[in-house]
């Protein structure tokens, strides 16, 4: 069983290196989405899918745990356990998508200086516009996976901060309690990366993940 690590926005593979080393003995794969091309979570699913061999435990941070739940949806089959960290199930609400449009303006005329997401290194700076504007156009139009949460067989956990802007706690409970073999794990004083902020924390809820796996 391979582990597949992937990242958030607008981070890349570098986030998972607290990870890395308590993953030692594992086979571990981590993606980078902005060299897979194209604007869809799906499509990066796919990609991931076709460029992995057997079963799979997909750990995925924000936009990368919708891309966990894509491929989910694609191979059941395949993807035996999801640990979501910040990764909701259900698509963007109106007001988000304007937001999402905004954002997407903003990167395009104005360019990257006036995009100032609150995230930790490695900075948007060096993402260009056009790897931005296309994984946020992918969360913009990411499909809604309530039910490939509802139908997921293997173990479903989620790692939530206490303060996550994106994914609030409530929230998080009761997607956990929708799912068949669901976990909550909250994370007191974190935002929304809990691997990079609480790496020791985070580290001990993935081993346990995988020996659930």
């Amino acid at each position: 069983m391979r582990v597949v690590l992937i990242h958030a926005f607008p981070l890349d593979e570098r986030m998972w290196e607290p990870q890395l080393e308590a993953l030692a003995t594992h086979d571990v794969s981590t993606p980078n989405l902005y060299d897979l091309g194209g604007n869809s979570v799906d499509g990066w699913a796919e990609r991931i899918l076709e460029q992995e061999d057997g079963e799979l435990a997909v750990v995925g941070a924000s936009v990368g745990g919708y891309v966990g739940l894509a491929m989910a949806r694609r191979a059941p089959e395949r993807v035996l356990g999801l640990l979501l960290a910040g990764a909701r199930a259900g698509a963007d609400p109106p007001e988000r998508r304007a937001a999402r449009d905004e954002a997407i303006r903003t990167l395009r005329e104005e360019g990257i200086e006036a995009w100032a997401p609150s995230a930790p290194a490695p900075p948007p700076s060096e993402r260009t516009v056009d790897e931005l504007v296309r994984t946020v156009e992918a969360l913009r139009d990411r499909p809604d996976s309530t039910e490939v949460v509802r139908r997921f067989a293997g173990p479903l956990w989620i790692a939530v901060g206490e303060n996550d802007p994106f994914l609030p706690v409530d929230e998080a409970r009761a997607l956990v309690a929708s799912a068949p073999n669901g976990r909550l794990e909250l994370f007191e004083g974190a935002g929304h990366f809990t691997n990079m902020e609480q790496p020791e924390r985070f580290n001990r809820l993935l081993g346990e993940f995988l020996s659930e796996v």
